[in-house]
């Protein structure tokens, strides 16, 4: 059995703990791959597009991006990504909200970061055709890279003006404490849910039993499942084995029916237009890449 845990969520050890921001290069020369599977983290992250073209999905929204675009990413937010070219060159800047925090509580403080931090304030996902933030944003990678001598120094700077930029040209929406509470129980309440189709997509996944590890009913779990997805239940349960189904077609040497029935497809017919509906091409050409 193959080991996927590495590939369900990104690891957010920081380089330096004392200064926790840090930058990830990612090249994908095939379209159709699963850049990352859904998951989310407390920490922001920017996603910078260098060349070529992806969707990025954040809460139930995709968003196709292409060169010059920045998707960023709420604290909490659940997100997903896959590549849309042969050509994909993106960035991934993951900051801790703790960086920005200041022991004094001036207006910028209590107006801004308090908010951002205590994900209150939520910064649009899509930013594209503006010159100034993609500046901003390669400004962070390119010192983030080098680590001259003040880097944090610049780093940090750029990091505010960044969110100053995000915030003045392109709107936030923000949350009342009631809202965001409860935005918070609903992630707490279905990561382990979430947990349960990562590790356990290759068996027979009932509605019912993911509803008793949220301690919810059908209809409720049902209800929440879509609010917090953007997906039903067996849509999100689809995707993930097509995901890994995806993964394996290229990554093994197992036939197309053995990846099939190892991502809990005992179909194989119904497995190949499934995947085609989904991936835009057959399983098949995807082994021949």
């Amino acid at each position: 059995m193959l080991n996927y845990d590495k590939h369900l969520r990104e690891p957010m050890d920081m380089p330096d703990p004392g200064f926790p921001i840090k930058v990830h290069t990612q090249r994908f020369d095939r379209a159709g791959v699963v850049l990352f599977p859904h998951h989310w983290h407390e920490h922001l992250e920017f996603l910078f597009i260098e060349s070529g073209e992806a969707v990025f999905e954040c809460g139930r929204t995709p968003f196709p991006v292409r060169a010059g675009d920045l998707i960023a990413v709420n604290s909490n937010e659940l997100h997903y990504g896959i590549s849309a070219s042969d050509d994909l060159l993106y960035y991934a800047i993951i900051a801790d909200t703790s960086l920005l925090h200041s022991a004094a509580s001036d207006s910028a403080e209590t107006k801004f970061i308090a908010p951002i931090q205590q994900n209150r304030l939520l910064l649009s996902n899509h930013i594209s055709g503006d010159q100034q933030i993609s500046d901003s944003a390669l400004t962070i990678i390119r010192e983030l890279e080098r680590r001259e001598f003040g880097y944090e120094l610049a780093v940090k700077a750029e990091l505010y003006r960044l969110l100053a930029l995000l915030l003045r040209r392109h709107g936030v929406t923000e949350l009342s404490q009631a809202e965001q509470t409860r935005r918070i129980q609903t992630i707490e309440r279905f990561a382990p849910v979430l947990r349960h189709i990562d590790t356990h997509y290759q068996e027979p996944i009932f509605v019912e039993g993911l509803a008793a590890l949220a301690g919810l009913s059908r209809f409720h779990f049902s209800r929440l499942f879509k609010e917090l997805t953007g997906h039903t239940v067996s849509e999100y349960v689809n995707a993930v084995r097509l995901d890994r189904a995806d993964y394996m077609l290229r990554h093994t040497q197992l036939t197309v029916s053995e990846i099939a029935a190892a991502t809990g497809f005992n179909d194989i017919y119904y497995f190949s237009r499934t995947f085609k509906k989904h991936k835009q091409r057959t399983p098949s050409s995807v082994r021949g890449f």
